[in-house]
Parts: structure tokens; sequence; C-alpha cells
């Protein structure tokens, strides 16, 4: 089993309502296995400035499938809460990323892991540094929480308890 971190996001429409149903997609599999959730942050745009604000999250998993086939299963959970492509870095239904693979380093057509934003992202870094403190990232050799210590990005990422306990009760009813 491979320990995996995935990034959840969503500014479009139901944002909460996504990403529990993501999470309920993720647990009607047997793989991968969720261990933890982080708390629910909101959180300004990046790249594209003038779109609404996101609800973020981490998922912490076990999972037998290799990278790429998680990279599938993933991707058919967005299609199946219908997800559209539009433009890169603007509005989504819901955004389901790798960041980290145990400590695996891929550079393949369409998977890079881990995430190569992900060190810059602090709307990555702050769900999963709730969860995963002392994870490593593989190619900078440092901890999340120092990762996050660094960061340069200062854009708003803010924990809501409100959200975060609709959010639980919507993922367990």
């Amino acid at each position: 089993m491979a320990i995996v971190y995935l990034g959840l996001g969503s500014n479009m429409g139901d944002r909460l309502g996504y990403l529990a149903g993501a999470i309920k997609k993720m647990k009607e599999g047997t793989d991968p296995r969720i261990v933890r959730i982080s708390g629910i942050y909101e959180t300004e745009p990046v790249g594209v400035k003038e779109q609404s604000t996101f609800l973020n999250a981490v998922v912490e998993a076990q999972t037998t499938l290799s990278p790429e086939k998680l990279l599938e299963r993933v991707k058919l959970i967005e299609k199946e809460l219908g997800r559209e492509k539009r433009v890169r870095w603007g509005p989504r239904e819901i955004d389901i990323d790798i960041l980290l693979f145990a400590e695996e380093q891929i550079a393949a057509d369409g998977l890079k892991v881990p995430h190569q934003e992900m060190t810059h992202r602090r709307f990555v870094l702050e769900p999963l540094a709730e969860i995963a403190p002392g994870a490593m990232h593989p190619v900078e050799h440092r901890s999340i929480a120092e990762l996050l210590r660094d960061c340069r990005d200062h854009s708003s990422v803010a924990r809501s308890g409100p959200l975060t306990k609709a959010f639980q009760s919507l993922v367990e009813g």
C-alpha cells in the first residue's frame, strides 16, 4: 500500500457539495482508502484572479493502484461530478490533484508527482500540513511544515470551522 495525498478544490456552484461528493465517490470504491481528511479552507484564486473563491481540502489515502491508475480514478470522479475543462487555472466544479505518491517522483505525460506547483501554493500546503506536517517532499527533502513556513505565497487561506463541520456532516451522512 502506498500513502498518497490528494488535493481537492472547487469554486463553482455547490462548492462544499462537490468536495463531499468527491470523498463519497472515493469511499464507494475500495481504492483509494481514505485515512484522513483536512478541514475546509476558503482560498483566493491563483492565476486567473477574476473568479470566485475556492474551497480546498487535502485527503490522505492508501492505495494499491499505480500512479497512472490512481490518476484515471480521480479523473473519472471529476467527470462523474460534472467537471468540464475550461481555462487553465480558471473556475471548476471539482479538481482533484495527486500531490504526493509515497516517495515517488514521476514525470510522465499528464502526470507530475510530486505536484509541480505544490511548494508554491499556500492553499495546498496549509491543509496538507494540518494532516501531515512531517510528510517529506521527495524532491525538496523537506517536511511539509518546513515548506509551509518558508512559502512565499501570501494569498488568503483561511480554515473555516463552520464549513468543516458542515463538510463532515455531508461526508458522514
